[in-house]
């Protein structure tokens, strides 16, 4: 009966060290995938946090880029403005002098044409003199 009983005990023992073991074996599997799981999930997470890095980095880009457009623009516009008010002082200045040059120039030929008529004049008395 002893004998019956320890090999009873040694089948449960050895039963008990089987499942042991077996139990071993799936926790140390479920630890595994759980570790594949974990790594899979963080991979996942780095790389959407990467991904979201990159699009704000890009959106940061992109808002630069419209400031440096927008305020190039405003110097281009400032820069045609002062071009535009220097063209019409040197038109107005060249306009004042052609318009100097005119009247000197009338002035000139009205001289010219004065002293022509009394040319004229002279020589229409002095032809009704010889008369």
């Amino acid at each position: 009966h002893e004998r019956e009983h320890d090999r009873e005990i040694s089948e449960l023992a050895a039963r008990h060290s089987e499942e042991m073991e077996k139990l071993r074996a799936e926790l140390k599997e479920e630890q595994r995938q759980l570790l594949e799981e974990l790594q899979h999930t963080h991979r996942a997470e780095h790389e959407q946090a990467q991904l979201q890095s990159q699009t704000l980095h890009n959106l940061e880009l992109e808002a630069l880029r419209l400031t440096l457009n927008n305020m190039h623009t405003s110097q281009l516009e400032l820069t045609q403005s002062n071009l535009r008010k220097e063209k019409e002082t040197a038109l107005m200045e060249l306009r004042e002098m052609l318009n100097d040059k005119r009247a000197q120039e009338v002035a000139i030929l009205q001289s010219r044409h004065q002293l022509e008529w009394e040319k004229i004049k002279e020589q229409c008395l002095k032809e009704k003199e010889d008369l």
